[in-house]
Formats: C-alpha cells, sequence, structure tokens
C-alpha cells in the first residue's frame, strides 16, 4: 500500500479516518456475527465491538446494544491498569474479562475479550467485543439464575486474564472453561468467533496507519474526539437548565423481596450532566442489582438520544456526563453480590432520567416503555439425547409520544440493534413449537396517542421434560404516562399444562418443572400512553379494532367508542 505523505491532517482527511474507523467497526460487528456458534449473538445480536486508542480512549464502536456503550473503554482500561508497566502485554495477546465490579463488567454472561493493537513497539490501539455467551457455568443452565443469592453462584469469573499469548490460546484456560460449561462447543465457538473480530479490526487499523501514518492518524483521532465533543456540546446547549427528579420501582428481585426504589436526580447546569442516584435502596439479596459500568451506560446512552443520537459514539461524546452513586444500592452493587439480572435495575436507572427529562423534551422522549429484557430460558433434552438451552429476550410496546402512537414489539431501552430468534431457528434447534406469536391485545396505554403493544408468544413443549426460568421485571409496576394518558401494562408468564391447567401469572421464577405439552405463554407488557383518552381520534380507534389491538369491548370501555 502507497503511503500519503500528511504532515498535518486536513478536514478531508480527518473525514476519511473518520469513516474508516466506523467501517472498521461495522466490519468487526459482521465478523462476531458470521462466524459466532450462539444464536444469541448471530440471531439476536447481544453483544458490542469497538476500538479505542493506545490510551484506552473510544474512538469507534460498532453497532450493538447502547447497554455495551460504557463498558468497552472501562475493560480496555482495566487491562491497562493492571499489566502496565509489568512487560507482559506483547503482540498476540488477548486478554478476557466479565468481572461485574470492574474491568467493563455488567453479569458474567457478557464476556469482554480485548487485544492490544502494536505498531512496532508501540500499543497503538485496543480493538474489544463485549459478547453474551450463551453458557459460562454456574448452577443453572445459560448461567441465568432468578434466584441466586451471590455471583459465585452465577458462574465463571475472569478477572482480567491473558486467554491467548502470541496468537495461541492458552490450552489450561481453554481446558478450563471447557470443563465448566455446559455447552462447550459453543462456548468455545463463540470464543473464536470474538477473536476473529478483533484480528480483523487489528489488521483494517494498521492498514489505516501504513496508508496515512501513524502520526497522522493519531492526530486525526484527537481532531475527531474533539469534534464529536464540539457537536455533543451543541446539542446540550438547547437542553433546559435546572434540576429533574423522578423514582420508580424494581418489583422483585427474584427471590420474593422488594419492591426496590431507584432515585435520581438530574442536574444540567451550561457545563455538566449530572446523574445522581443516592437515595436508591441498598443492593437487593437477589440477581437484580446493577453494576457500576451498568449505571454508566445507562447514562451515556439516555444523554446521547437528547443529544445526537445519530453521532459515531467516542469518549468525546460523554466529556460533559458525571455520574453520582454510593456503592452498595441496587444501582452499584458491591461483591459478592448477585448480578445475572443486573439489566433489570439498569433499564430503570436508564428510564428515571428519560422520566425526570420528558415533560420538558416532549419531541425527544415519549412515555414508559415495557421496561425488562423478560428474559427467558428453557432448558431440555432433544429427542437424539442432545441438550437444547433457549435463552432469548422478549419485545414489547413502548410508550406514546406527544404526537404519536407508541412503538408496538421493540426490544427494551439498552437493547439498541437486538433482534428476536426467528421462529424457523427456535422450532429446528430446540425442542419447542411455536404456537403463537403476535401482539398483545391490552388495555394498557390508553390516551390521546396510545402506548406500543407488547406481545405474546407461545411455546408448546415437545420434549419430555423441560425446565422454565424467566426474569421478567415490570411485574407489578406498569410503565408510566404522560399528560393524563393510562399507565401501561405489565410483564408476565403463565403455563398451561398438558391436563388443561393453568398457572396463576407470574414474572419470574427459576427452573420451573415443565412436561411434554405444556404451553407456556410469554406476555409483555403496554408502554404509557400521552394525553387524555378523551382526546383520542376516532379514526385512530377504529383501526385499533381492525389491526386487532383493542377488542370492540375495550374500545367502548377506555375511549367510549363503538363501531355502529
Amino acid at each position: 500500500m502507497n503511503k500519503i505523505d500528511i504532515s498535518s491532517p486536513d478536514v478531508f482527511t480527518i473525514e476519511i479516518i473518520k469513516s474508516a474507523l466506523t467501517a472498521i467497526g461495522d466490519e468487526m460487528f459482521l465478523t462476531q456475527r458470521r462466524t459466532s456458534m450462539s444464536p444469541i449473538i448471530y440471531e439476536s445480536l447481544d453483544y458490542g465491538v469497538g476500538i479505542t486508542d493506545g490510551s484506552g480512549r473510544l474512538i469507534a464502536q460498532g453497532n450493538g446494544i447502547p447497554g455495551f456503550i460504557g463498558t468497552l473503554d472501562a475493560a480496555v482500561l482495566s487491562v491497562i491498569e493492571k499489566f502496565s508497566g509489568t512487560n507482559n502485554i506483547r503482540p498476540g495477546d488477548i486478554f478476557v474479562t466479565n468481572d461485574p465490579y470492574g474491568g467493563g463488567g455488567t453479569h458474567l454472561s457478557d464476556v469482554t475479550l480485548i487485544k492490544p493493537v502494536f505498531h512496532g513497539t508501540d500499543i497503538v490501539a485496543w480493538t474489544a467485543n463485549k459478547a453474551h455467551w450463551t453458557e459460562v457455568g454456574g448452577k443453572d443452565p445459560g448461567s441465568f439464575s432468578p434466584d441466586s443469592t451471590d455471583v459465585y453462584q452465577e458462574g465463571l469469573q475472569f478477572p482480567c486474564i491473558k486467554i491467548f499469548e502470541a496468537d495461541k490460546p492458552i490450552a489450561s484456560l481453554m481446558d478450563l472453561i471447557a470443563a465448566n460449561v455446559r455447552l462447550p462447543d459453543m462456548t468455545v465457538g463463540d470464543i473464536w468467533a470474538g477473536v476473529a473480530s478483533l484480528n480483523v479490526g487489528a489488521r483494517r487499523f494498521l492498514g489505516l496507519l501504513d496508508k496515512y501514518g501513524k502520526a497522522t492518524v493519531e492526530q486525526a483521532i484527537d481532531a475527531l474526539l474533539d469534534h464529536s465533543a464540539a457537536m455533543i456540546g451543541e446539542k446540550f446547549q438547547a437542553l433546559p437548565r435546572g434540576v429533574f427528579e423522578a423514582e420508580d420501582w424494581v418489583d422483585e428481585d427474584g427471590l420474593g423481596n422488594g419492591p426496590f426504589r431507584i432515585t435520581v436526580k438530574v442536574t444540567i447546569t451550561d457545563d455538566e450532566f449530572i446523574t445522581d442516584y443516592t437515595g436508591s435502596d441498598p443492593q437487593a439479596p437477589g440477581p437484580v442489582n446493577n453494576t457500576w459500568c451498568g449505571l454508566v451506560s445507562a447514562v451515556r446512552q439516555v444523554f446521547m438520544s437528547i443529544t445526537s443520537p445519530g453521532v459515531l459514539a467516542t469518549e468525546g461524546c460523554f466529556r460533559r456526563i458525571r455520574i453520582i452513586c454510593p456503592e452498595g444500592t441496587i444501582t452499584r452493587a458491591r461483591r459478592p453480590a448477585p448480578v445475572s439480572s443486573y439489566y433489570e435495575a439498569m433499564i430503570v436507572a436508564t428510564d428515571l432520567v428519560w422520566k425526570a427529562l420528558a415533560p420538558h423534551l416532549p419531541d425527544r422522549l415519549p412515555a414508559g416503555q415495557f421496561g425488562s429484557i423478560c428474559s427467558t430460558v428453557i432448558d431440555g433434552t432433544l429427542e437424539n439425547g442432545e441438550p437444547y438451552l433457549l435463552v432469548e429476550p422478549l419485545a414489547g410496546g413502548w410508550g406514546a409520544g406527544q404526537d404519536k402512537d407508541g412503538e408496538n414489539g421493540q426490544f427494551a431501552v439498552g437493547n439498541g440493534e437486538t433482534a428476536n430468534i426467528p421462529v424457523e431457528i427456535t422450532e429446528t434447534r430446540y425442542g419447542v413449537l411455536v404456537e403463537q406469536y403476535a401482539f398483545h391485545q391490552s388495555t394498557g396505554g390508553a390516551g390521546k396517542f396510545r402506548g406500543g403493544r407488547g406481545v405474546r408468544l407461545d411455546y408448546r413443549i415437545l420434549s419430555d421434560r423441560a425446565w422454565l426460568s424467566t426474569m421478567f421485571a415490570r411485574g407489578q409496576t406498569a410503565p408510566w404516562a404522560i399528560a393524563g394518558g393510562a399507565l401501561g401494562s405489565c410483564n408476565f408468564t403463565t403455563v398451561r399444562r398438558a391436563d388443561g391447567s393453568e398457572t396463576a401469572p407470574f414474572s419470574k421464577v427459576g427452573r420451573l418443572p415443565l412436561m411434554k405439552g405444556d404451553v407456556v405463554q410469554l406476555v409483555t407488557g403496554a408502554g404509557g400512553g400521552w394525553g387524555d383518552p378523551e382526546e383520542r381520534a376516532p379514526e385512530r380507534i377504529k383501526a385499533d379494532i381492525k389491526d386487532g389491538y383493542l377488542t370492540e369491548d375495550d374500545a367502548a370501555a377506555l375511549y367510549g367508542y363503538r363501531l355502529d
């Protein structure tokens, strides 16, 4: 490749390098998707990729879930902090971490791989990816434990250690991983997919240096980060100044404890965006506790959504953010608190900033959404004797806006690019039959503009035995509404037994036994409404009846509307 001699990059060169960095992130993302073994990665897209500079500043992040937007750079910084000065970071090394209490950690299933990119003897960048491994061990299949009482029950912990040296896997660690997970081929396959993604990013970044020169690329990166800060700063000036407060609840922690209060005070000054979670309840005995990096992600994603959601996420975007939260609370748990369902408290932490600011930013923020990942795990054994493990998030309804109905069947805040696992994949790989997958006819979320519809997903069990685990938040506290709209509806599960009996609705359960012929009915909630239901236009109500979102009786009860 012919090197381009540029002593000081101009605006066009900077833009070209910016686009190249974006393309590197996208290629890393596609590489991981195409090579992974787990449907939760290659179908649900529960992962994120990114690049930092040599000092750990985020310079590009590929498509992925916004819930990881505060974790990749933190993971890189943990490697730098632990190994810097030890002369123990060498070309071809790859590090692994999933520490929930440091190192960019969330829960143990979200595992980060990190690779230093050397140019001569200098580390010029780091490539990183964070993916949800279907299995990392622990007491329950899928490393998902709605009733865990400490982190040790939730799986293997990787405390920022090497997994590759000189481009070769450390055999003893790979053997240890394979021996402690229920689906070793899948887990080890996902490791290699992550490595492929890192290597692609490293090669492409070095290609940039070969073309433009190290000094030029480094100057361009500095300019890009400053430009990101300036772009965000321009939008930031349009935000309202003042102090805005809100509170909400995590219903229950999986062990029967709760509800747990989370509170936030958002202070917007001329220079800072401060979120203070002081006053939130102490950490829960069960696994709904959030981590520090989960909290950072929660605030970053809301901040981006109200400033410049289309801007490439970099370190420069987040310079105005300051987060205050005491350790030992449900929003920032202390070791060894269980955290396998950390995302439920993270979603509330996100939603609270949203709730505090929505009345003041009606053109950007809608009412409350169904507010849960609605994690579902079904495990059993296929007819050929092979074990199966269905792990997936569910879609639900988002809140109404000041001039529009809420979105139907979308994933919760924080899940971004996440997608549902197609029915064809589900029925081929797992011992279930999908009997119904449809929007749920809920009466929640009525308003001048109604909340989006949740979904109903019915699984008939085809294997002789199976077990169900769920962790649904907002099983008791419905999504909030605005300006006189009605609250949304709650998330719940029921099981219709083969003998015709049916369980009472529940939101959380650990390894509920299932038999062949049982039907698991998963239902997600509607988002909150906006405005007085009496002001809803008749043609909108008529369309909802026609589209199956409302029954005629519900239309009459909620809106006083009849087709005749």
